[in-house]
């Protein structure tokens, strides 16, 4: 990531918050973090504990008293103060986490902003699938980005099912499933 990119970004994101607000921010791009996409731009901040003890910091319950609080900064990030960044991930401070921020069972509040557009809310019938992929089939999956096949993992995801379901092998699944179920039936 770019220096001078990377300060900007975390100085536009601390200006949408009250000063010590977070202990850590960090600027990701592609290759940073395997949740960041080619020609992403994320943020993942560690939210300052402000002496409050650690076992109150696990919890959901202080995640949603950090966006209460925060709510005027939080509206500030979706009006375009950042529209190049695509997510901000949230993480209360402990060493731990700062560690190992990626660790998939870690309390967290993501933020989607900016080039990210909201399949769901353009296309309601659509169905948000989560997956998770070896360092192969997200290097695979990245080059078709990359290549220009899609823009998203999603897309490239959705390309790749449609592209299955044009293969006449999957006609024939399809009436041996039937098949199935009709034998089923008469059980």
């Amino acid at each position: 990531m770019d220096e001078a990119i990377s300060n900007a970004v975390k100085n536009k994101l601390l200006s949408a918050f009250p000063e010590g607000t977070f202990a850590r921010v960090d600027v990701l791009g592609y290759g940073d973090d395997p949740a960041v996409e080619p020609g992403e731009t994320a943020v993942r901040v560690f939210i300052d504990r402000a002496g409050r003890p650690e076992e109150n910091w696990d919890s959901r319950e202080t995640l949603d008293d950090f966006a209460e609080a925060n709510s005027e900064g939080l509206d500030r990030l979706h009006d375009d103060l950042l529209p190049s960044i695509a997510w901000i991930d949230f993480f209360p401070d402990t060493p731990e986490r700062q560690a190992n921020p990626s660790r998939p069972d870690w309390g967290h509040m993501r933020s989607f902003l900016g080039n990210r557009t909201n399949v769901l809310e353009a296309m309601p019938d659509f169905t948000r699938v989560a997956t998770l992929l070896g360092p192969a089939d997200l290097a695979t999956v990245d080059a078709l980005i990359m290549a220009g096949v899609a823009t998203s993992r999603a897309e490239v995801l959705r390309w790749a099912v449609g592209r299955i379901r044009e293969n006449p092998a999957y006609a024939q699944v399809q009436e041996r499933m039937h098949e199935i179920g009709e034998l089923k039936a008469q059980f």
